[in-house]
């Protein structure tokens, strides 16, 4: 599975890292698309892919940890809860 995100990540959570812990806690693969960050926001365009339960458990962590994200996939321009 290929997930689209977009993710805005809050000033306390910018140093710490979310990509990392993605890859070794849910082995996903992450693709950055694109990227802005500054001493108080980080806005993420994210790919993530891996078995479906695998990235579905990584967004999970994301929203948990406080990083905002909406999904990009046609059709599901909902954010997640």
């Amino acid at each position: 599975m290929k997930r689209k995100l977009f993710c805005t990540i809050p000033q306390k959570l910018i140093k710490q890292p979310l990509l990392f812990t993605l890859v070794n806690r849910f082995k996903v693969v992450p693709n950055i698309r694109g990227a802005s960050v500054t001493e108080t926001i980080a806005i993420l365009s994210l790919e993530l892919e891996g078995d479906d339960a695998n990235v579905e458990e990584a967004v999970k962590y994301l929203v948990d940890e406080g990083v905002q994200v909406e999904h990009l996939d046609e059709g599901e321009d909902r954010p997640v809860e």
